[in-house]
């Protein structure tokens, strides 16, 4: 990790600072999740663009999906921390499925 680089936790507590700054707070759990597939549109039309046979117009914005999984990330944090997610331990129980019921999923690569 390099020295900017900041922690879920850290993550977590930066846009919980930004958002309590306004009266409205975070979006309904059904709104987060509408916002939630608007910005994985926006991701897939990216990459439509760079990988797919769909070039953009010339009038479009350009956008990097860089900047596409940045959006997603952000409302993924907003979401977790609407509903009081520590995404650390979600990230956690996740690793121990894949690596406890999915650990002979994948064809291993010979060392």
């Amino acid at each position: 990790m390099n020295e900017n680089s900041k922690s879920i936790k850290e993550v977590q507590a930066e846009v919980d600072e930004y958002i309590s700054q306004f009266k409205e707070g975070y979006f309904s759990p059904l709104a987060m999740l509408a916002r939630m597939t608007e910005e994985l549109g926006e991701l897939s039309r990216e990459v439509n663009h760079y990988y797919g046979e769909k070039p953009k117009k010339s009038t479009e914005e350009e956008k990097t999906m860089e900047q596409e999984l940045g959006d997603l990330f952000f409302v993924l944090i907003c979401f977790a921390n609407s509903l009081n997610i520590n995404l650390e331990e979600a990230f956690d129980l996740v690793m121990e499925k894949f690596n406890t019921r999915d650990k002979d999923r994948w064809t291993k690569i010979e060392e």
